[in-house]
């Protein structure tokens, strides 16, 4: 049991909050990793009031499974790595809200990923989830690439993928396009039977909801079919192109994160793929780190 009046126990949240998921850690200086919990997405640039909602909930199921009261987050640091909040006006945004914890530092979740996979030192890293984005840190200098929303890029992520795939399907069953077998796997997961069926479903939906259609475009190229295989080489090159770039500012060490990882590493160059290193820890714990780092510069 953690005792909150422990003074030389300061307890921090990390928390890593993207387009489809908010993931919260609490850390103890004495225990390390005391709990963890799950939101939903939190991108605020797809909603500022979810992406709080979805803070406040990984962070108190974070803090029941700590055994802490919801009372406690008035002594608890955080370390806020989100997506969205390269935007300058998004940070301002975030920055204002007025948070429960007894401190809040906030950054992107590409500078905690980067921190959290290097363990606090030097590297670069790319995230390849439902969005994607590139991130060095170097020197005391970190450099951002791509990272600029689902409608203007995101290229090799699992929202462009699903996206690209959803285009290609809609043109196959409207015989304007070439075959795929994306098109009945996609007719069954939406359980719909055609086109406009297929738009329907979709209309309106966020980046997270196309991202849950990149594995079919995997599952596709694997089995051989051509337009998946186009979309699934097309995204790889885009991050085998952004880690060059990365790797112009000589970083340590380079790092993927992300749902799309597993998948898509043996879709990238091989220059690239050979010199991927797993990260140390997971974003979340980077977040710790920052919040650990800004509380003893503050």
């Amino acid at each position: 049991m953690i005792e909150m009046s422990d003074k030389e126990n300061q307890l921090y949240i990390g928390i890593d909050g993207g387009g489809t998921k908010c993931r919260a850690t609490v850390f103890s200086t004495k225990d390390g990793i005391v709990g963890t919990g799950l939101g939903g997405p939190a991108n605020p640039l797809h909603g500022l009031e979810r992406t709080l909602e979805s803070i406040m909930v990984s962070t108190q199921f974070a803090m029941k499974d700590a055994g802490l009261g919801s009372n406690d987050v008035k002594q608890v640091v955080a370390g806020l790595g989100l997506a969205g909040v390269n935007l300058p006006g998004l940070y301002q945004k975030i920055s204002q809200w007025h948070h429960p914890f007894k401190k809040m530092f906030l950054t992107t979740d590409l500078h905690t990923a980067c921190i959290g996979a290097h363990k606090g030192e030097d590297g670069a890293v790319i995230i390849t989830g439902t969005g994607s984005c590139g991130f060095s840190f170097i020197n005391g200098k970190g450099t951002s690439l791509g990272g600029h929303g689902f409608s203007q890029g995101d290229k090799g992520s699992g929202s462009w993928m699903g996206l690209e795939a959803v285009k290609a399907c809609l043109l196959d069953l409207d015989g304007l396009g070439p075959q795929t077998m994306m098109s009945d796997l996609m007719l069954k997961h939406f359980d719909a039977t055609d086109a406009m069926s297929v738009a329907e479903k979709m209309a309106g939906k966020p980046s997270s909801a196309y991202a849950q259609l990149a594995r079919m475009v995997f599952a596709s190229a694997e089995q051989g079919d051509l337009i998946a295989s186009v979309i699934v080489r097309e995204g790889a090159s885009y991050i085998s192109d952004l880690a060059r770039k990365l790797l112009e500012k000589n970083p340590p060490r380079l790092s993927m994160i992300g749902g799309l990882v597993e998948p898509l590493h043996k879709w990238l160059d091989q220059d690239i793929s050979i010199i991927v290193k797993p990260p140390i820890q997971p974003p979340e714990i980077g977040a710790v780190y920052y919040a650990q780092q800004s509380l003893a510069n503050n």
